[in-house]
């Protein structure tokens, strides 16, 4: 094992690690019935279970990282983990969802290529998206206009 395992950063201590109350009172709540609630005690009782699974498969995973002599724990690393921890039956749901990640980032990529590659300065792509949003602005103002000029009845 490291000898940085179970130290977090300077000053920090593992009750300061924890997840977004409110994001996992959401995902209980989506996957629980409409008709039963869950007590905050449970979902704090959640929450701990969360961020101690996250460490045993962190702490696991960074032993496969440094018994392959390396610095960052890939992916490949967390998948080896959760087999070794004898968590098989999430290692596909995890490789689909890395798969998905990958896409996204590389359709990000793209966006971001189409955006250098237009030959554009950045001046001039500012000029352009401000030209837009001048050409949006008169399209909604144009129907509130004629909305305006109809007579109104007169009561």
């Amino acid at each position: 094992m490291s000898d940085r395992e179970g130290h977090i950063g300077p000053g920090s201590s593992d009750d300061d690690l924890s997840l977004p109350k409110a994001t996992v009172a959401k995902m209980i709540s989506e996957l629980l019935p409409s008709d039963v609630t869950c007590a905050k005690e449970t979902r704090d009782l959640v929450i701990e279970c969360c961020v101690e699974f996250i460490h045993l498969i962190s702490s696991e995973a960074n032993e496969i990282c440094e018994q392959e002599s390396k610095k960052t724990i890939a992916p490949e690393h967390i998948i080896g983990a959760l087999k070794r921890l004898g968590f098989d039956s999430f290692t596909t749901e995890v490789e689909d969802v890395l798969k998905d990640h990958k896409q996204q980032q590389k359709d990000r990529e793209k966006k971001a290529d189409k955006i250098r590659d237009s030959g554009l300065t950045p001046e001039e792509l500012q000029a352009k998206q401000e030209e837009l949003f001048a050409l949006s602005r008169a399209k909604f103002a144009q129907p509130q206009q004629q909305q305006q000029q109809l007579p109104q009845p007169q009561t």
